[in-house]
């Protein structure tokens, strides 16, 4: 099956899949195997919950959660991290043996959109840099590791920087979510840890974008010495 095929009929298969689906079914483990996906395979990944997974995965970590299983905080822990270095490594590879190619040939929209927004990053960041915030921006997580690849970043230092950058995300919002059921009085309102998910991810590319603009400014005020 082609990527331009297979991109056409994943997003149907995977509208079922939320992240109380997932949690409800398959706990901890259910948070592995779509981190991994969400981090590592190019064509369906960014259809996946990421940040509205980890969220609600911590949320049920907590003692006062309500309206789904208890999950022990541990496992969730270890397994986001698993599922965010070995999916990250996963789509390295790939974009090593085809990455630019198979981009090209898939034509969802959404999905050239974040391989132009991880290549800016690239460009104006740098590939250690722009690897560890990309992993707090939907889309670009997913294109942004076989994009990598497929540059011939090497092995060694790729692997050291979305280790960091994955740990730095998955870990801090299961623990936002567990923080936030054991704080929020009723814990299991959906509209908490989506809008938490989506502060928390913003939090690290607002700051490097403010940092860029004050460099800007100081590169443009006169000298001085003048």
């Amino acid at each position: 099956m082609s990527l331009g095929v297979a991109a056409s009929w994943w997003p149907h298969a995977v509208a079922m899949v939320n992240a109380t689906w997932l949690l409800s079914t398959f706990g901890a483990f259910g948070v592995l195997v779509c981190i991994f996906a969400e981090s590592g395979l190019l064509v369906v990944g960014f259809f996946l919950p990421g940040d509205t997974l980890l969220v609600p995965a911590g949320l049920l970590c907590a003692s006062t959660a309500r309206g789904g299983p208890h999950l022990p905080l541990l496992p969730v822990l270890l397994c986001a991290a698993a599922g965010t270095i070995a999916g990250a490594q996963a789509g390295f590879w790939t974009g090593r043996r085809a990455g630019r190619a198979a981009l090209a040939r898939v034509g969802n929209r959404r999905l050239r959109a974040g391989a132009d927004r991880a290549e800016l990053l690239l460009t104006r960041y740098g590939y250690a840099k722009a690897v560890v915030l990309g992993r707090f921006i939907p889309v670009v997580r997913t294109v942004l590791n076989p994009v990598v690849g497929a540059i011939g970043v090497p092995v060694r230092a790729f692997t050291l920087w979305q280790a960091i950058g994955g740990l730095a995300w998955s870990q801090s919002l299961v623990l936002g979510g567990y923080w936030l059921g054991d704080s929020v009085r009723h814990p299991d309102a959906c509209l908490v840890p989506a809008v938490a998910a989506v502060v928390v991810s913003l939090v690290p590319v607002a700051l490097e974008v403010l940092r860029g603009r004050r460099t800007k400014r100081a590169d443009r005020a006169p000298s001085a010495d003048v």
